[in-house]
This record gives C-alpha cells, sequence and structure tokens, in this order.
C-alpha cells in the first residue's frame, strides 16, 4: 500500500503561489503522469511529496500530503525516512563520479548495509531490473560516466531502487534521451509499476499516453482535471485539457 493523496496543498515561493488547492490521489501500484505547460506547477508538487522543496528559503505551504493515510508535513514527521521510502529521477542523469558499481552501493552503505554478499547481490538485481546488468556487468568497476545519456539514466533509476523505496518520483525522466533510450525507460516504466507507485512529468503527451494510468493536467499552478489517461486523450471533461492535448496552446 503507498497510496498518495493531496488535500487542499497550497505551495508558495516568496508569497507568490505555485501550486493552488491540489486535491489528487494516486493510486498504489499505478503510474500517474502530470502534464501541463512549463512553469504550470507539476515539478513542484511532485517535489512536495519528497519535501525536497523544503531547502528552498522563503517558502510556504498549506494543506497535506498523506502516504497512506498519514501527513508528511505533521511537525513530527520523519523527513529522513520519508526520502527513503520516495525515490527522485530528475530530467539530467545525475550518476556519481565513481564507478558503475560504487553508483549502486553507495546508497546501501549509507543506509546501513555493510554485508558484502547481500551489497553485490542487490546492485546486480537493481541491474538487472533495469536491463542493464548485461550492457555493464564487465566494467562494473569503470566510471559510470563513461555511460550513454540513456543508460546513465537507466543507472539512476537502477540507483533509486537499490534502496527499496515505495514511491518513484520522475521528473521529465526521458527528455534528454533519443528514442531508443526512450522506449527502454518507458518500458521500465510499466515493468516497475509492478512493485512502486510511479509519478511521473512528462511534457510528451505521446509518453503519457503510453506509461500512464491515469494523467492530472496541470495549468497556471491549478490541477484542472484527472482522470484515466485514456479519458483524458479521448473525451476529456474540461475544454482546456482537450486544447492542450491538441496542441491548441503550450
Amino acid at each position: 500500500m503507498d497510496k498518495i493523496t493531496s488535500v487542499n496543498l497550497t505551495f508558495s515561493y516568496g508569497g507568490v503561489p505555485a501550486i493552488k488547492n491540489i486535491n489528487l490521489t494516486v493510486e498504489p501500484n499505478t503510474v500517474m503522469a502530470l502534464i501541463g505547460p512549463s512553469g504550470c506547477g507539476k515539478s513542484t508538487f511532485l517535489r512536495c511529496i519528497n519535501r525536497m522543496n523544503d531547502i528552498i528559503p522563503n517558502i510556504g505551504i498549506d494543506g497535506d500530503i498523506l502516504i497512506d493515510n498519514e501527513s508528511i508535513y505533521h511537525r513530527d514527521f520523519d523527513v529522513t525516512g520519508l526520502r527513503r521510502r520516495v525515490g527522485m529521477v530528475f530530467q539530467k542523469s545525475n550518476p556519481f563520479p565513481k564507478s558503475i558499481f560504487e553508483n549502486i552501493a553507495y546508497g546501501l552503505r549509507i543506509n546501513g548495509i555493510k554485508n558484502t554478499y547481500e551489497i553485490e547481490r542487490t546492485v546486480e538485481q537493481s541491474l538487472k531490473r533495469t536491463a542493464l546488468w548485461d550492457e555493464v556487468k564487465d566494467r562494473l568497476d569503470q566510471s559510470a560516466l563513461g555511460l550513454s545519456g540513456g543508460q546513465q539514466q537507466r543507472l539512476c533509476i537502477a540507483r533509486t531502487i537499490a534502496v527499496a523505496p515505495e514511491i518513484i518520483l520522475m521528473d521529465e525522466p526521458a527528455s534528454a534521451l533519443d528514442p531508443l533510450s526512450t522506449q527502454k525507460i518507458e518500458e521500465l516504466i510499466q515493468d516497475l509499476k509492478q512493485n512502486y507507485t510511479i509519478i511521473i512529468v512528462t511534457h510528451n503527451m505521446q509518453q503519457a499516453a503510453r506509461v500512464s494510468d491515469h494523467t492530472a493536467f496541470f495549468y497556471l499552478g491549478e490541477l484542472i482535471e484527472v482522470n484515466r489517461t485514456d479519458m483524458i486523450f479521448t473525451k476529456p471533461d474540461n475544454e482546456m485539457t482537450e486544447n492542450y492535448i491538441t496542441g491548441k496552446f503550450g
């Protein structure tokens, strides 16, 4: 169970709301796509779920986010534990300047795992789950920075799942990749949802249609519409949603 619910969530930078009164539920083991023009609040909302926005000065937050009915903005909530449960994959792949092996092992060691066999087994499993193992198994001691862009992004996803999160947030994970690498990332998302709840921000309408179960359309900081992805793309309730999807603005 990893149901995510935002309740009347408003988030401001310097007194200016970036998202306003967002009510949205993401069911366990599904993929939710967040779509909308640049600057509409998608990434801000995403970063509220692992409280990554906390490090920004002069912010304000009203409302709440619940994970499995537990408030993550309660003053006694364990934020470090939250970030272990909620993994994040960024738009630009960001491997550490370490070996391929150490990129994945590093997070395990930080989480207190010292058993060499367990670390090796988890590294191999994570690389297999991201369809990277066969491509890198003979060069695990080489720098991760020598991998292609698509391989680096899959390595970052492997690094994320190695520490066994429950939720994965993805902020345009394929926007910088070629079509073949993008296809591999999309296939991986479909595979991962068996074990994780996934939220993906994407500007690519076709990608949202391919990978997600539900789609939420944001505009100017407001949630305009959320529904099953097939309904959003074939019979949206809101004319603004239809105009965005058909390319009339955005």
